[in-house]
């Protein structure tokens, strides 16, 4: 059995288990709100920056890189414009209607496909996930969150209501956005040729499953199951073309600009990752139907990681080499 191999058992000791522990713990009140939302701010603001620092200091420096940023905004515009001129219109409810965008939008690129970039291709995946992520992150926004509100404004048309209101300049500077100095500093140093040392490896190899359970765990334990199911069968159109149609797009497209298998293969992933937790997040803050985002992450999810990661680990990787 070969690291690659090894490193797979990783899906079931760092993707799934930690989504289950958290779930039960809700069900069975083992853990609080306030412990878990401690537990998220302490992953991004110490782990996940810890982790991006080290990640983006191992990065080969080249020309390619430039196109991750554009492939951040990609995953949201492509399947956003797909789904509003195919399945959205079905909707006529806006709030559902802009749950349902929000859905199809945003991905779980930097955790959860990030995580399977690493235990198919090490740290090297890892790191062109998490620039693909940071320019995603920076598209939700500046644009998919004022897309919701726009969704809840219009649903309420002209009714005077208290809307939530969310402050741009406060998501972008504040202690969260530390993962992106961190990116930043690695970066520096890649590009000065700093050796880094093998501790480093270590570290990282070592953090990268705390990472995991301190980011999923959470993810488990605000799921709730039984408010989604109403909507499991209406958002399966988000998962083919999260797991049929991007993912061929993005084939077609990247091996015609890229040489590095790892660098064409991380891609694939990236765009075939399942719905984001931000989608519900963004669902919440603007009052649209948070049920339908709820249902298509765990739809998604459940997909991804029982079919879609392991169909790409054990067949498509091998023919992307």
């Amino acid at each position: 059995m070969d690291e690659a191999q090894l490193r797979f058992f990783f899906v079931f000791t760092d993707l799934i288990a930690p989504l289950v522990v958290g779930y039960l713990c809700r069900r069975f009140n083992v853990i609080s709100d306030k412990f878990c939302n401690k537990l998220i701010k302490l992953n991004i603001r110490i782990i996940v920056s810890i982790l991006s620092f080290l990640s983006f200091w191992t990065l080969k420096i080249s020309l390619d890189l430039l196109w991750l940023p554009i492939f951040g905004i990609l995953a949201c515009v492509v399947p956003g414009i797909i789904a509003k001129f195919t399945f959205a219109s079905s909707y006529k409810n806006l709030n559902d209607r802009g749950a349902y965008m929000m859905a199809s939008m945003l991905s779980n690129i930097g955790t959860l496909s990030g995580l399977c970039a690493f235990i198919v291709y090490g740290i090297q995946g890892f790191a062109y996930l998490q620039i693909v992520a940071m320019f995603q992150t920076l598209f939700t926004l500046c644009v998919c969150f004022p897309l919701a509100n726009y969704y809840h404004n219009k649903a309420i048309s002209r009714t005077r209501k208290h809307n939530a209101q969310i402050s741009i300049r406060a998501l972008l500077f504040n202690l969260n956005q530390l993962p992106v100095l961190a990116m930043i500093i690695g970066f520096i140093l890649a590009i000065n040729d700093v050796a880094k040392p093998q501790i480093c490896y270590d570290i990282f190899n070592l953090l990268v499953h705390i990472g995991a359970w301190a980011g999923l765990l959470p993810v488990g334990y605000i799921t709730k199951f039984d408010k989604a199911k109403y909507f499991l069968r209406k958002t399966i159109d988000i998962a083919v073309v999260k797991f049929i149609v991007l993912p061929i797009i993005a084939y077609f497209v990247v091996i015609n600009i890229f040489d590095d298998p790892v660098l064409i293969g991380s891609m694939i992933i990236a765009f075939s990752a399942p719905t984001a937790i931000n989608a519900v997040l963004a669902c919440s803050i603007y009052k649209l139907n948070v049920n339908i985002a709820i249902s298509s992450f765990i739809s998604t999810t459940i997909i991804f990681l029982f079919i879609i990661f392991p169909l790409y680990f054990f067949v498509i990787k091998d023919l992307l080499m």
